[in-house]
């Protein structure tokens, strides 16, 4: 067994610490310090989100960040912890949950706000709930990248600073080495951290959180006057509305999270959490991701109605602090005008359009229908769609449908709409909207598949292509091709 790591003995940063949320009291966590693992190495490192924290690019190579970042180091200026928080979990009450295997280091102030740095994978906490606390390479891979891809798309989402990996065993379904990914973001506070206050009957712990988060995060919600004037009610509403954003985002670039447990959801609306998630290959509007979601409850088409379900949760651990069941619906109702609304401006701008127009919505749909009718690659589609509207070869779209008959109809009917625009303007739009590069399942394995043999360059490469995934990138076509026959038979489960 690993030593405890030595808290006595610190690595100075010279980063600006504050450490907000460790001032919150003992009720909200266990203070503890990672479990050390033996041999790290260097799995991947993102450059631009070191850089977003403040670090020093030539220091973050160094051997001390390696032991830092794998559990090895304490940071100084930091207060590790884990947190304890509850949740539903695939719909059912789960109880207490936690920061099974996720130790908070602590809170740095940088220009941009604050950002809480964790470690994934650093060892057993009190909330590990009889696991080992450790994550495996190849998930930690996943989420490594997954992060960083949605920044470079600018969906709201968590940061990955890097991943270290150790040859340490870890037994999943058979044995595999450890990893630790070091996740940003301004704060991890979950839907479930709400519900484990509100379901335990601690309602001052539960206005404690919330005033919290509303004057850290939400300071509009305390003057303004809607939902009257209930602060409490307008942080739902503010969290339901960006929950919207969120997921339509989600939709409207193929992505699927694959468990939206309410123990998933960030009460910042930001994509937290990759498990089992998976960018879509052919367009299936009720494609599963998750292997372990044996129901369906998360497929693709079903992530708008789930992020609701978990916002009414929300709004059910926060009632004991709105005080009226109106008021909290009221507040959840933002969701079902913004969601559609974000959707469907999401999906005007794939197609470039950037006026309205009264059949927008019909050519959408009809597209819709013709992707699902004929499995087609839903991000190749679009990219090549992009280029031709950009000069390109419209067979490059015409060979991606089986029904080329229905295709040209809809062709004809988008290239009539856009007459009402700008052709440019229009192309310009869609080559910013549509990415050319996305973190394929296949392509994660491949990379997954080098790790583990020791060869990195892999997921160097995705890093360097997911993180500007609208250019071009001539040498790398490879990465945006068609997926290979085996790419489905690729399972991802809540293991990891």
């Amino acid at each position: 067994m690993n030593k405890p790591l030595d808290a006595t003995v610190a690595l100075d940063l010279g980063l600006n610490w504050h450490n907000s949320f460790a001032a919150l009291g003992n009720e909200f966590f266990t203070r503890l310090q990672p479990t050390p693992l033996p041999a790290p190495y260097w799995v991947g490192q993102s450059v631009d989100a070191a850089r977003t924290l403040g670090l020093d690019e030539k220091w973050f190579s160094s051997p001390a960040a390696l032991d830092a970042f794998t559990g090895n180091l304490p940071l100084g200026g930091g207060e590790s912890l884990a947190s304890v928080y509850s949740g539903h979990q695939f719909g059912v009450w789960a109880g207490q949950l936690g920061d099974g295997r996720a130790i908070l280091l602590g809170e740095v102030q940088t220009p941009s706000g604050p950002l809480e740095v964790q470690l994934k994978g650093a060892g057993p906490t009190p909330y590990s709930r009889m696991g080992d606390g450790r994550a495996v390479l190849r998930s930690s891979i996943r989420e490594f990248l997954c992060s960083e891809a949605m920044h470079g798309l600018g969906i709201p989402t968590s940061r990955a600073l890097c991943v270290t990996g150790s040859d340490a065993p870890v037994r999943r379904e058979e044995i595999e080495t450890a990893a630790v990914v070091t996740r940003l973001a301004p704060s991890f506070i979950r839907f479930g951290h709400f519900e484990h206050f509100s379901y335990n009957n601690q309602h001052d712990a539960l206005r404690q959180l919330a005033d919290f988060v509303i004057d850290r995060f939400y300071p509009a919600c305390r003057s303004s006057a809607a939902l009257r004037g209930n602060p409490y009610a307008n942080l739902l509403e503010a969290v339901s509305s960006r929950t919207a954003a969120m997921v339509a985002q989600w939709q409207a670039v193929g992505f699927c999270h694959g468990v939206m447990n309410t123990d998933n959801m960030s009460i910042l609306g930001l994509t937290i959490d990759y498990g089992p998630f998976q960018f879509l290959d052919a367009f299936n509007p009720g494609h599963i991701c998750n292997h372990s979601d044996t129901s369906g409850r998360y497929a693709f088409n079903k992530q708008p109605n789930v992020a609701y379900w978990n916002l009414f949760c929300l709004g059910q651990a926060l009632l004991p602090l709105i005080g009226e069941q109106d008021l909290a619906v009221a507040a959840l109702e933002p969701f079902k005008a913004i969601f559609p609304r974000e959707l469907e401006s999401r999906m005007r701008a794939k197609l470039g359009l950037t006026t309205t127009q009264p059949n927008d919505r019909d050519l959408i749909d009809g597209l819709y229908t013709l992707l699902a009718a004929n499995h087609v690659d839903y991000t190749l589609f679009w990219r090549c769609l992009s280029d031709h509207v950009a000069g390109g070869d419209v067979e490059t779209v015409r060979d991606l449908v089986a029904d080329r008959a229905s295709l040209d109809v809809w062709l004809q009917q988008f290239a009539q709409r856009l007459t009402l625009e700008s052709a440019g303007q229009a192309a310009q739009l869609m080559l910013k909207t549509n990415p050319k590069f996305v973190l394929r399942n296949h392509l994660g394995e491949q990379a997954i598949r080098a790790a583990k043999l020791g060869d990195f360059s892999g997921v160097n490469t995705l890093l360097m292509l997911l993180q500007a995934p609208f250019e071009a990138h001539p040498d790398h076509a490879a990465y945006a091709a068609l997926p290979p026959d085996w790419a489905s038979s690729i399972e991802i489960s809540c293991s990891s």
